[in-house]
C-alpha cells in the first residue's frame, strides 16, 4: 500500500493497539513494533502490518528499527502505546527501563521520522483522586502516588522538549474493557461475587470505590478522531478518553450478579478499617502457599475513593462521544453471556491480558542477565583461566586477549537475545555456526564443549541465588542453562559431521561438563518460582 500514509504504532500486541490496528488498517500503513513477534499476539493475519520484534528498553535495537523506518521514508503518526504498569504495587526497575528510558528512545528515534503528529497514551488513574464533589479534567495534573502515575508525568513532561519535531498529544485513558472483559481487576472481581466462595458477596468499605469505563471500540474510535483531527490539535494538548463520572464497585456489583444468578444479591460491606489487615493476612498466605491473592494490601488505600472524571472538554473539542450503548453497566449482560456460553475463552482472554501487564519471566530474566552480565564475564574469563582449563583447551591459549574478550561478547550476546525471545535456537545456530569454525581452525570439540561447560557454571555461580530470591530459578533453568545445554549438543553434532564419527571428551571434560549437567538436573527438580 505505497500511496497510503505510513503510522508506527508500539505495544502493538496490547489490548487497545490491536483494536486501533483493525481500525486503521484501510487507512494508514501500520508499522508495528513490539517485544513480543506478530505470531504469539492476536493482531489479525489479515491485517497489512510491517512487524518489528523490539525491545523499547534496548537503545541499540530501539536506534536501529527507528533508523530503517526513517530510511524508508519515515512515517506521519506515531502512536506510543507501549508501557508497563502491574496491580502489585511493587517499584518494579520495569516501570524505569521501559516507561522513561524507553520513551526517551522512541522520543529521539521519531525526531528524523518527519512526523507531523505522536500520539501518548496514558491514563486517568495517572491523576490523582480528586475531593469529593470535584472531578478530574484535562488540566489536573499526573501526580497519583503510584509509581505508574510518577513515570506517565515524567514522560508528559519529557515530551515537551519535542514540540519542535513533531507535534506531541497526550491522550489519558479510562479503565478499558471488551464484552470478554479483558481488564484484570475486574475480572477478578467478577470472578469472585459469581464464585461459591466464603467472600463472594463481600465489598471493601461502602462498595464506593469508583474508577470510568471506557469500553475498547470507543476507545480505538477515540484514537482515530484524535490522529484524523491532529492538524487542529495544539503540542501537548492533553485529552481524555473517558466517559464523565465513575462507576462503583457496588454498582457493577448489582449489575453482575442480577445478571448472573436472574436475581437481586445483597453485598456485605467491610469496614475499611479491617481491610488492610484482612488483605495482609490473605497475602501473607498467599506467599507461603505460592500463590498471591490479586488483591494487595496497598489497594487499601483506595477503598471508597472515586476517580470521578469530566471530559467535557475532550468531547467537544473532539466531537466525539462515548456509545451509550457500549457503557459498561449496559454491556454487563453481554460479558456475563460470554462468561456463560464460552468460558474456556473467557479464561484465555483474561488469562492473557494478566500476563500481558506483567512482565514475562523471560524478560525480567533478561534484565537479570543485563544486570550481571560484567559479572558473568568476569567469572566466565576466571573459570577459563584456571590450570585445568588450560590443559583443557591447549588451542585457546594461543588466542589473544582481545579476543577472548570479542569471544567472551559474542557468546553472551548471543545468550541475551536467546533469553530476550525466548528462542533457543538462535543460540544453538550459533553454536553451529561456532563449532564449524573451530574446527576449520583445528580446535578438538573437547575445547569447544569445555569452554561452554565454564559459561553454564558462571551463569548459574553468579545468578542462581538471585533467581532464587526473585522466583525466577525455573526460568534460569529453562532459558538459560537449558540453552547452553542445547548448544553443546549443536557443537557435537557439527564435530560428528565434519570428522565422520563419534565425539569422544577427555575424562576432565566430561567431569566439567557432567558436574554442570548435575547441576541442570538439580535445577529441573526444584523449579519453583517461574
Amino acid at each position: 500500500m505505497p500511496s497510503l500514509p505510513r503510522l508506527v504504532i508500539t505495544g502493538a500486541s496490547g489490548f487497545l493497539a490491536r483494536y486501533v490496528m483493525r481500525a486503521l488498517k484501510t487507512r494508514y500503513r501500520l508499522i508495528a513494533i513490539d517485544r513480543h513477534p506478530r505470531a504469539e499476539n492476536q493482531v489479525p493475519w489479515e491485517t497489512d502490518v510491517e512487524w518489528h520484534q523490539v525491545d523499547l528498553g534496548d537503545e541499540g535495537q530501539t536506534r536501529k528499527v527507528f533508523q530503517r523506518i526513517a530510511a524508508d521514508g519515515g512515517a506521519q503518526v506515531m502512536l506510543h502505546l507501549a508501557a508497563f504498569y502491574d496491580f502489585t504495587g511493587e517499584d518494579h526497575p520495569e516501570y524505569q527501563r521501559t516507561n522513561v528510558e524507553g520513551l526517551g528512545y522512541v522520543l529521539e528515534g521519531c525526531r528524523n521520522l518527519g512526523l507531523e503528529q505522536l500520539v501518548f497514551a496514558s491514563s486517568v488513574a495517572a491523576c490523582p483522586f480528586p475531593r469529593p464533589g470535584e472531578a478530574i479534567t484535562e488540566r489536573t495534573p499526573p501526580e497519583g502516588d503510584h509509581r505508574y502515575a510518577q513515570t506517565k508525568k515524567i514522560g508528559e513532561a519529557m515530551l515537551a522538549e519535542y514540540q519542535d519535531s513533531f507535534r506531541p498529544v497526550i491522550v489519558r485513558f479510562a479503565a478499558m474493557f471488551s464484552d470478554w472483559c479483558e481488564y484484570p481487576p475486574l475480572y477478578h472481581f467478577l470472578g469472585t461475587w459469581l464464585s461459591s466462595g466464603w467472600n463472594a458477596r463481600m465489598l471493601g468499605g461502602r462498595g464506593g470505590s469508583a474508577v470510568p469505563y471506557l469500553h475498547v471500540r470507543d476507545a480505538a474510535v477515540f484514537v482515530r478522531t484524535v490522529i484524523e483531527k491532529r492538524a487542529m490539535l495544539e503540542p501537548c494538548e492533553i485529552l481524555n478518553a473517558s466517559p464523565d463520572g465513575a462507576i462503583s464497585h457496588e454498582q457493577l456489583f448489582y449489575a453482575a450478579t442480577q445478571e448472573h444468578f436472574g436475581s437481586l444479591s445483597r453485598p456485605l460491606h467491610m469496614p475499611r478499617l479491617l481491610c488492610r489487615p484482612g488483605m495482609m493476612m490473605l497475602d501473607r498466605l498467599g506467599k507461603i502457599l505460592g500463590e498471591r491473592p490479586f488483591e494487595r494490601p496497598w489497594m487499601a488505600e483506595y477503598i471508597d475513593k472515586k476517580l470521578v472524571v469530566d471530559s467535557s472538554y475532550s468531547r467537544e473539542r473532539l466531537g466525539w462521544e462515548p456509545r451509550p450503548r457500549l457503557d459498561i453497566l449496559h454491556r454487563m449482560p453481554f460479558l456475563i453471556e460470554n462468561l456463560k456460553t464460552d468460558p474456556v475463552e473467557w479464561e484465555r482472554r483474561n488469562r492473557q491480558m494478566m500476563e500481558l501487564r506483567r512482565l514475562h519471566p523471560n524478560l525480567r530474566l533478561y534484565q537479570l542477565l543485563q544486570d550481571y552480565r560484567e559479572e558473568i564475564t568476569e567469572r566466565f574469563a576466571e573459570l577459563l583461566s584456571t590450570e585445568d582449563a588450560r590443559k583443557a583447551m591447549p588451542g585457546y591459549q594461543q588466542l589473544g586477549e582481545e579476543e577472548h574478550r570479542w569471544n567472551h561478547r559474542m557468546i553472551l550476546r548471543n545468550l541475551l537475545h536467546s533469553v530476550r525471545t525466548r528462542r533457543k535456537g538462535l543460540f544453538m545456530a550459533y553454536c553451529r555456526d561456532l563449532a564449524e569454525r573451530r574446527a576449520e581452525a583445528g580446535f578438538e570439540a573437547a575445547e569447544v564443549i569445555y569452554a561452554f561447560g565454564m559459561l553454564h557454571r558462571a551463569c548459574h555461580d553468579v545468578l542462581m541465588k538471585v533467581a532464587e530470591e526473585r522466583g525466577l530459578a525455573g526460568e534460569l533453568h529453562d532459558a538459560v542453562i537449558k540453552t547452553i545445554r542445547f548448544g553443546v549438543d549443536q557443537v557435537e553434532m557439527v564435530y560428528e559431521a565434519v570428522q565422520g564419527r563419534t565425539v569422544e571428551l577427555p575424562a576432565q571434560v566430561s567431569a566439567a561438563v557432567g558436574a554442570a549437567r548435575t547441576v541442570d538436573v538439580g535445577l529441573s527438580a526444584n523449579r519453583g518460582g517461574s
